[in-house]
């Protein structure tokens, strides 16, 4: 599999991501395990999750931890795997369970590590900005856990393009290390950050590791327009993850890109994937799964472009 570097760093990381999201329900432990060692087997050293990620069943302000304990099992012998993680989700019912405060990211900091087995963190995401903490205590405690080994590097996650430059110009002020990945929502369906965010990153020298690449599985071609979803699809079991089912810009859309893929021999899934990881500045694509055989499709999409 192709592996890409991050920029600002020495850490090369598999062109697939596989997310852990979909990890509590409807994907248990033992399915967990088996999803990481398929994703290992084909060649995916990337994993991606978050302290809040526990599955579909997910209420904001719930415990979360599950995806992370799912993930760190899975790793057990491992250390080479590469695993970002996020923080600043609600995680419970006080302020003390959210945002970007000194004391809430330094405690699910603690607290990941646990979950996931390890001594480091390589890669800890913002996972939204904070508007009730000021920028620099956040750039403060991110750099702190650096600086104890607790975390390798740190990176932002759903922050637009004036958020994004806020932040580097704190670190800059104070001489900071700067986020070195950024995780937007991308895909051939939602181009909004190449206008701004995309083009921000590449002259900062920061890897965008998008998420929502797939938009749920309707970039696969497996749902049909005005038809029920696939039993056991994310639009069966969570079909507010994909509101644009049956919008008619959006059908408009997927014919021509199913055009293009039939032009080019090419499976919807692998015209996505492939088109996607040609996009310039892109690092690494996430992928949630709940089958073993959705990764090695995706990987052996991923793989005609070796």
């Amino acid at each position: 599999m192709i592996t890409r570097r991050v920029p600002g760093t020495q850490i090369d990381v598999s062109i697939l991501c596989l997310g852990t999201m979909t990890f509590g329900t409807p994907v248990d432990a033992k399915g967990a395990q088996t999803l990481v060692h398929a994703a290992r087997d084909v060649g995916v050293t990337f994993f991606d999750t978050a302290n809040m990620y526990e599955g579909y069943t997910r209420t904001m302000g719930s415990a979360g931890g599950v995806g992370e304990q799912f993930l760190g099992e899975a790793l057990v012998g491992w250390p080479e795997a590469i695993v970002a993680t996020k923080v600043g989700n609600a995680v419970g019912p006080t302020a003390a369970d959210t945002g970007l405060h000194r004391e809430h990211v330094r405690r699910e900091c603690e607290r990941s590590l646990g979950r996931l087995q390890r001594e480091s963190i390589d890669f800890f995401y913002a996972h939204r900005p904070d508007p009730d903490t000021p920028l620099v205590e956040t750039v403060e405690i991110f750099v702190g856990l650096i600086d104890e080994g607790l975390v390798r590097h740190w990176g932002l996650s759903n922050f637009d393009t004036e958020q994004t430059q806020a932040v580097l110009d704190v670190c800059d002020s104070v001489g900071a290390p700067r986020p070195v990945l950024q995780q937007p929502a991308f895909s051939l369906l939602d181009h909004r950050i190449e206008r701004d965010l995309l083009p921000l990153c590449r002259g900062e020298n920061i890897g965008v590791v998008p998420y929502r690449v797939l938009e749920g599985g309707l970039l696969t071609g497996k749902y049909v327009p005005h038809h029920p979803p696939p039993v056991g699809s994310r639009g069966s079991e969570m079909s507010s993850w994909i509101p644009r089912l049956d919008d008619a810009e959006t059908q408009a859309m997927l014919l021509t890109l199913k055009a293009d893929a039939t032009s080019l021999g090419r499976t919807l899934l692998e015209h996505t994937l492939c088109e996607t990881a040609q996009v310039d500045g892109l690092t690494s694509l996430v992928l949630g799964a709940t089958k073993a055989e959705q990764v090695l499709a995706a990987a052996a999409a991923l793989d005609t472009l070796s």
